[in-house]
């Protein structure tokens, strides 16, 4: 008996224990990566305010070669004339940044606070400055300072911390027009929202993007396939299926089968949103949508609303993904109060210049 308490105290003790230790690791590969941010920005701010001293296509041919080759022989090859000229622009680009996100509570943790400051040489003494936020690595940040809008920055910055983008995934969602993507599927007031607190999920409206971009299938626009084919080549690329349909879904099953008055019916795809706790159908249309297909996802809506939610879950969504829609149609055939939404796909990237202009547009209307 006096062995198994033994054995058991020294199972919990080394959990304890582990649990440090990876959170440590954790910690200092944060903090690292971190300083390592910080350190570029103050760089790209000496070479900056220097800068302004001589002319600047001098500066870039007599100084900074020679600071690189200076900075790679004391320390190391990471220091390129290249790297200085990338430090330039992130300083850039983050010294007048004027949007003010939502903190995250799991990078404060990690002694990342909002209002960080750096005690800085002013030449004739030292003086407290204000530096951005950083929360992400040097080579997400290369993608990100890329970006002009800063509204559009913040929002990829904070998505990319809460979903833990990859540098890959981040390239993807900034090239498909993610933001301005989700902003014109949105209420002209909740578009700043976007950009301080990134994508929000509270309503069925909020998991909505017009267009759903789908080029990771590899089916070819131009070409002729079946609604059979479009599902399997999801099936086949569920991670970035679920990727690009946004926050908090789960797949739960593919054609699923329920039976009503003797007969059978099929849902396509079915998830569950955790967040805004509720099942969300999908249905997919090759060819142009019409009322039928409309009243067909009100109806698989009901069924599920009636004999499968629990009481504690949220009224089903449902959701015709097609290559083409009327929204007038859709508006004249679902009531008011309907949840179900139609949107199309894409099976390439978007114009991002077209969508960055009606966006525009779209400001300029609110702000008249």
């Amino acid at each position: 008996m006096a062995n198994v308490e033994t054995t058991q105290r020294i199972e919990a003790l080394f959990e304890r224990i582990s649990s440090l230790i990876d959170h440590a690791r954790t910690y200092a590969i944060s903090a690292v990566k971190i300083a390592e941010v910080k350190t570029r920005y103050e760089v790209g701010r000496y070479i900056f305010e220097d800068e302004q001293q001589g002319e600047r296509a001098k500066y870039g041919e007599q100084v900074l070669q020679q600071l690189s080759a200076r900075l790679m022989e004391r320390y190391g090859a990471d220091w390129t004339y290249d790297t200085l000229i990338r430090c330039r622009k992130f300083y850039q680009a983050y010294a007048n940044a004027s949007i003010v996100a939502t903190p995250l509570p799991q990078l404060e943790n990690q002694g990342e606070a909002p209002d960080s400051k750096q005690v800085a040489d002013c030449g004739n003494g030292v003086a407290t400055i204000q530096l951005p936020r950083f929360i992400l690595s040097w080579s997400h940040y290369l993608v990100l300072m890329r970006i002009e809008n800063i509204e559009a920055r913040s929002f990829y910055e904070l998505e990319c911390a809460q979903q833990q983008w990859s540098v890959k995934q981040l390239s993807r969602q900034v090239g498909s027009s993610l933001y301005e993507r989700l902003a014109l599927s949105r209420k002209k007031d909740e578009v700043m929202r976007l950009a301080q607190e990134g994508q929000t999920v509270e309503k069925p409206e909020d998991i909505i993007k017009n267009p759903l971009t789908l080029e990771f299938l590899g089916l070819k626009p131009e070409t002729v396939y079946t609604e059979s084919k479009l599902e399997n080549a999801i099936i086949s690329k569920m991670q970035q299926f679920l990727l690009e349909l946004g926050k908090g879904f789960l797949f739960e099953a593919r054609q699923k089968r329920f039976t009503f008055d003797e007969r059978n019916f099929y849902v396509d795809l079915v998830f569950y949103n955790r967040l805004l706790k509720c099942y969300v159908l999908i249905d997919l249309k090759t060819g142009d949508l019409t009322h039928q297909d409309l009243g067909q996802m009100q109806m698989y809506v009901n069924y599920y609303d009636r004999y499968v939610k629990q009481d504690f879950e949220n009224p089903t969504i449902g959701i015709l993904l097609c290559s083409e829609k009327s929204d007038a149609l859709v508006e004249l055939t679902l009531p008011e109060d309907s949840n179900v939404y139609a949107s199309q796909y894409s099976l390439y990237l978007p114009d991002k210049t077209l969508l960055q202009r009606k966006l525009k547009e779209w400001r300029e209307e609110l702000t008249e």
